[in-house]
């Protein structure tokens, strides 16, 4: 059975907006990339990020979502979620740690680091959305529902594909906005604020993460 297309499409859209805007690691860092190198910088982690998701709702709506749901593989996908994120805090603590200490602000932050690339910042991004247990849990309730099951393949791939879009435009126009701010106003104080920040929203949402990996088993 194939389910009608516009709804579909807008159901999909709508998910895909719901699920990007809340705040998360993956938000946070898109305006910490932002902030520091520009709107690319954050969009290259944002198209990483909607990479890892496609690469997860291929799987489920294969009906290999079942496989995903095992307690140990959880487990294991849970503890390296939870080691990326403590690997970012430190990465963040470190460059706010090297701001506060540069004696020309100027040239810290001319060149780049080889971590805020492009290529780094997407294979990060994607990184994050494959290691992440909540995004796998999000992709098996929104297409891997037993309702879902009367829906042919191209279906629940085309909600997949909505699904997506509604977190790319949504994820465009946050990293346009944080450029904005990024254009009002800068400075040394403005980049250690930022990555110190960062820093700690990845420590709290890895800490999160633990205790409700914890409690789940």
């Amino acid at each position: 059975m194939q389910a009608p297309i516009q709804s579909v499409l807008l159901t999909g859209f709508l998910l895909g907006w719901s699920v990007a805007w809340p705040p998360g690691p993956i938000n946070a860092e898109i305006a910490r990339r932002c902030l520091a190198r520009g709107f690319w910088a954050g969009f290259s982690l944002l198209l990483g990020a909607c990479s890892g998701d496609a690469l997860w709702a291929v799987v489920v709506s294969l009906g290999m979502g079942v496989v995903l749901t095992g307690t140990t593989i959880r487990f294991v996908m849970g503890i390296t979620s939870i080691v990326l994120l403590l690997a970012l805090a430190g990465v963040f603590f470190k460059g706010a740690w090297t701001s506060l200490r540069a004696k020309d602000p100027a040239a810290a932050e001319a060149a780049p680091a080889r971590f805020d690339s492009r290529r780094a910042g997407f294979l990060l991004g994607a990184g994050m959305a494959l290691t992440s247990p909540w995004n796998v849990a999000f992709w098996l309730a929104a297409i891997g529902r037993p309702e879902m099951a009367r829906y042919g393949l191209g279906s629940l791939l085309l909600m997949a594909a909505a699904v997506l879009a509604g977190a790319l435009i949504w994820g465009i126009l946050w990293s346009a906005f944080v450029t904005l701010v990024r254009r009002s106003g800068g400075g040394r104080l403005w980049d250690i604020a930022v990555k110190g920040l960062t820093g700690l929203l990845m420590l709290y949402f890895a800490v999160a993460s633990w205790i409700d990996l914890v409690s789940a088993s």
